[in-house]
């Protein structure tokens, strides 16, 4: 029994490496045969993983103003002006144009913004646009002469268990490459923004990694680094990056209009009730419709359950927000939506937030 096990297992194995084309096998001197690598992928994808290095100055309440004390007889000020040197991670999406990806929290309250490539260039580099809410920034070098540009995968085909590389520069060590899975997918809670639908990873990411690569192993990039769990300060198995979806979405909308609309369709949403809802595990329940709202005109009520959008699956309630805070105004989104027994299908127009304001916390 333990052979018959032990054979399976690695028929296994040579079934997951037959099945990823992006690993390759190299000769092995010792054995005569060979062992899987992932080398070729890693220089595929590396040129255009960037170190970012910020210099600049961020207004913060000073503390002292909490003090009616030191308010009363000093002239304390309210704010003061903080200097910022920091240091992460961005990915260039773009080497014609010179657009890199990043995190917002990389490049808060920078006034410059210099790019180091793979290959020990110094850029200059400008800030085109940051959208705090998703945590996401657009960066443009000045001079993209020569780059090397990663492509977009697609973040909504990533499953549980796909291998993932996590690529930056943790602790300015320079530029490294870790391995791991996705260990879990919509994953919110982690701010108080609301525009969260993390890939978490057990992929090794530390501080400095904020704004890197997480990599398929087809070499296609599928999310951007953005925080971790650590109660220590450093890598314990558990991170988060923004899928590449989303912060594709923002940086379309940052580089035709230098900020993101956000649109809404005037209803408020709440997870399913699994209790009031036997036989359903999934889906967005519309808690309320605000009257004349786009949600309202399309024919959507309240009670309503919303279990697919532009024909993917909406498992929560942030999903939903996600999927239409993110939509272009303007934007047709085919909604599916079960209604007691029956499921039917409609289409909202995504407006603008000011349109949709009567509806209480309007998404």
């Amino acid at each position: 029994m333990f052979g018959q096990r032990t054979m399976l297992a690695w028929l296994l194995i040579v079934a997951l490496f037959a099945f990823q084309p992006a690993i390759a096998q190299v000769p092995d001197p010792k054995t005569g045969g060979s062992v899987p690598t992932l080398a070729p992928v890693v220089r595929q994808v590396t040129p255009a993983v960037v170190n970012i290095s910020v210099h600049g100055r961020v207004r913060e309440d000073n503390p002292l103003y909490r003090d009616p004390f030191f308010r009363e007889f000093f002239d304390i000020p309210r704010q003061v002006e903080k200097e910022v040197n920091s240091t992460g991670s961005g990915v260039i999406v773009d080497a014609r144009r010179g657009y890199v990806l990043t995190n917002n929290h990389v490049v808060e309250g920078a006034s410059v913004v210099q790019i180091t490539t793979r290959d020990g260039r110094q850029l200059s580099a400008k800030v085109i646009g940051r959208d705090p809410p998703t945590d996401v920034a657009v960066l443009q070098i000045q001079n993209p002469a020569g780059l090397e540009g990663l492509p977009f995968g697609d973040s909504n085909a990533l499953e549980v268990g796909d291998f993932v590389l996590a690529i930056g520069n943790p602790f300015g060590l320079g530029q490294t490459v870790t391995s791991g899975l996705v260990s879990a997918l919509g994953r919110t809670g982690l701010s108080n923004e609301g525009f969260e639908d993390f890939i978490q990873t057990d992929a090794a990411i530390n501080p400095g990694n904020s704004g890197g690569a997480l990599v398929n192993l087809r070499g296609e990039l599928v999310g951007i680094n953005s925080a971790i769990i650590s109660p220590g300060g450093g890598n314990v198995g558990i991170g988060f990056a923004i899928p590449a979806n989303m912060a594709r979405l923002v940086m379309e909308q940052i580089v035709d209009k230098g900020r993101v609309e956000r649109g809404r369709i005037g209803v408020s949403l709440r997870d399913l009730q699994r209790s009031a809802n036997p036989g359903r595990n999934e889906g967005a329940q519309i808690a309320e419709v605000a009257p004349g709202s786009p949600a309202d005109k399309a024919g959507l009520r309240k009670g309503d359950i919303v279990i697919m959008a532009d024909d993917r699956p909406i498992r929560t309630a942030s999903q939903l927000r996600n999927k239409i805070g993110l939509a272009r105004v303007g934007q047709d989104v085919k909604l599916t939506f079960a209604r007691g027994e029956r499921a039917s299908s409609l289409v909202v127009r995504v407006a603008p937030a000011v349109e949709a304001s009567n509806a209480t916390r309007p998404r």
